[in-house]
């Protein structure tokens, strides 16, 4: 039975799967780059949307705000890979709002701002609650709806990829990336008795799975050379 595993193995494992959704996180944070690459070549950012990474950015905000100590208790790695994405989500939206043209740009950089100013109430907000317990609550809240969101938003690629049958806007790479880390930080989230972690990273786990399953399906479907979506799922 699952109570009858010592704490150390506990710990043990924990760690482990901290450690792996971290590593797996990475591959998910560079699959843009490809993307990037091409927007920079081509001086311009076509008719792609910077939202993915105002969402990721925000997100990945959200979640390292989680996992701090003033926080929650034992999810150094959930700060860490959120910090990193944060990063990387800040570098990729400079360099859209540098390619874009004005009326895109003024709209990145005032979504940016919105996005800083409502992480400075959410910190100032959780840090007038002076009951921990009730603290680590409010904040895993955000946290896990944040979380549900951005995996959820491969629900219209999925869609489209239904209707389409081809693979075309789904790359494979961005498709594992996604169902390693969430499998990851599952597992994480039920080493740690964390719900606010294995609830919604269960929830990734599973739709990593449909897409990697409609992936192998459609995949010899996708005749035509696969332009790279502007769509991140993240942790």
């Amino acid at each position: 039975m699952l109570l009858s595993i010592p704490d150390g193995t506990f710990t043990i494992c924990r760690d482990a799967a901290g450690i792996a959704g971290n590593i797996f996180a990475f591959g998910l944070f560079v699959s843009p780059i490809p993307t990037f690459k091409r927007i920079v070549r081509n001086q311009s950012t076509e008719s792609f949307s910077g939202l993915p990474y105002i969402y990721a950015l925000l997100n990945c905000l959200i979640c390292t705000w989680y996992g701090t100590p003033l926080v929650s208790y034992d999810n150094v790695p959930v700060m860490t890979v959120n910090s990193i994405g944060s990063v990387f989500q800040i570098t990729y939206i400079v360099v859209f709002i540098v390619y874009a043209n004005r009326e895109k740009r003024i709209r990145m950089l005032g979504l940016l701002l919105a996005v800083f100013g409502l992480m400075a109430i959410i910190v100032a907000g959780s840090l007038q609650i002076a009951d921990r317990g009730t603290r680590w609550v409010f904040v895993g809240l955000l946290s896990c709806a944040s979380l549900i969101s951005m995996f959820a938003s491969p629900l219209f690629i999925i869609n489209l990829v239904i209707q389409t049958k081809s693979v075309e806007f789904m790359p494979f790479y961005l498709s594992l990336s996604t169902f390693l880390m969430s499998t990851a930080f599952f597992l994480y989230g039920v080493f740690n008795f964390d719900a606010f972690i294995y609830v919604p990273n269960g929830i990734g786990t599973a739709l990593g799975i449909l897409q990697l399953a409609l992936y192998f399906h459609y995949k010899a479907k996708c005749t035509e050379e696969c332009r790279e979506p502007l769509m991140v799922s993240h942790a």
